[in-house]
């Protein structure tokens, strides 16, 4: 099996290098090329038009752009998955690449060169779509098998060592005393007062923006950024981020959002966020089994709660926009029992109760959805689910994974709403 791994990693790399070469002697390829006249572009900063006019064609599309197992480095429908994307004309391709758990994959070559591969072949078709990667609040132990490159140190002034990345390091907590968040055998919340979580998220940052990544989600800010209550180490090291975006990314900009169950991420009037984001938090709908719906004020929902603020591209929003998602976080203790008080709909996370439902049942709802925010807050958009894990196989479905991908031949497994996600596009939005 090692040997097996080595040769593909050997192929995987040369296709890179010669992919590298082709596009060092192309020049200035059409890929690389944004109309001005387009209402997506910008370039150094973003315009709360355009970026408004990206959340409303945004996906979540998780692990897009990992590869999968060693025999393969696909997943098994990845054809079908670009396809789809292409197919609805998504822009914003939400949390296509990140780690929780298995860190120390992005140690080997193969795995960033595949990603880099894939996000070149999507730009060919359209090179205005945004890739988005993630700095989540859990990192586990595997991250001791990561090496820290010299770059990391370079980036913040210290000695170049030759050391790995140390787990304990990120989730220590300023008082010794303190319950340390989410810390198991599997490691826990890194904490962004902590140096080596810096040293992690830099790492990550970097890498992402190097294969051509222009957005983050930064997962629960509020966790991660415990134990410093004024935002000023946060604020500090997303500046360095954006300082290196401004130099390095395709459009000289990044753009980062995060979970904000308070209604914003905000220091001294300054959103550090370009736009919020939080889940979608359904509702059950009591007297119809499994049914459910949006509603203003239930549980800690978002809706008409987005803080205003100055933007990081330097505009003003009374409310900053913000996107709702399905989350994915498991099922309750009692799956198919209402609990109004919880946030689970039906016992179930907002992707797996979605994913529960009949196929007309989906159909309806995203149209359902759809309207709604627009109606009740025109700053929120429906950051529409077209890959994402589920909790559990389903049904006849073996594979743990919702894709929204028609069922064909192609894609056996697709839930079927690609061409509701297309015609809601393309007859609501401008």
């Amino acid at each position: 099996m090692i040997k097996k791994i080595s040769f593909c990693g050997t192929i995987m790399a040369l296709i890179g290098i010669c992919f590298s070469f082709q596009q060092c002697c192309s020049g200035d390829t059409d890929r690389q090329k944004f109309s001005k006249d387009s209402k997506f572009y910008f370039d150094g900063s973003i315009s709360r038009e355009v970026l408004e006019n990206y959340l409303d064609r945004s996906v979540t599309a998780g692990y897009f752009l990992v590869p999968g197992n060693p025999e393969n480095y696909l997943f098994p429908y990845r054809e079908d998955d670009i396809r789809m994307l292409q197919n609805i004309g998504a822009k914003f391709i939400g949390r296509s690449i990140y780690r929780w758990s298995e860190e120390s994959k992005l140690g080997d070559p193969v795995f960033l060169d595949y990603a880099q591969r894939l996000i070149d072949r999507m730009h060919e078709y359209d090179p205005e779509i945004i890739f988005q990667g993630c700095l989540f609040e859990h990192v586990s132990g595997d991250v001791n098998n990561l090496k820290v490159p010299a770059w990391v140190f370079d980036a913040f002034g210290l000695p170049v060592e030759d050391r790995n990345f140390r787990v304990e390091d990120m989730i220590k907590r300023v008082n010794s005393n303190s319950e340390i968040l989410m810390r198991s055998a599997r490691g826990g919340t890194p904490m962004i007062n902590n140096l080596e979580t810096q040293l992690w998220f830099y790492f990550l940052a970097k890498s992402y923006i190097d294969i051509g990544c222009e957005a983050f989600h930064l997962g629960q800010v509020e966790l991660i950024g415990r134990d410093d209550p004024g935002k000023t180490h946060y604020a500090a090291f997303l500046q360095k981020i954006r300082d290196y975006a401004a130099k390095n990314a395709r459009r000289h900009y990044i753009l980062l959002d995060g979970h904000t169950p308070k209604g914003g991420f905000v220091k001294e009037g300054v959103s550090l966020l370009d736009f919020n984001s939080f889940p979608l938090r359904i509702k059950e709908i009591e007297d119809k089994p499994m049914e459910g719906m949006l509603e203003v004020g239930h549980n800690d929902g978002i809706y008409l709660k987005s803080q205003g603020g100055i933007s990081p591209s330097g505009w003003e929003a009374e409310s900053m926009p913000y996107l709702v998602e399905f989350d994915n976080f498991g099922i309750s203790r009692e799956p198919g029992v209402a609990n109004t008080n919880d946030h689970f709909c039906w016992g179930y996370d907002d992707i797996t109760w979605f994913a529960m439902q009949d196929e007309a049942y989906r159909n309806k709802w995203l149209w359902y959805a759809f309207d709604w925010l627009r109606e009740t807050d025109p700053n929120g958009h429906l950051q529409i689910c077209v890959i994402r894990m589920i909790s559990g196989p389903l049904g006849n479905q073996s594979f743990r994974s919702y894709f929204a991908n028609t069922r064909s031949v192609a894609c056996p497994v697709g839930y079927s709403q690609e061409e509701t996600i297309k015609e809601i596009w393309n007859t609501r939005l401008k």
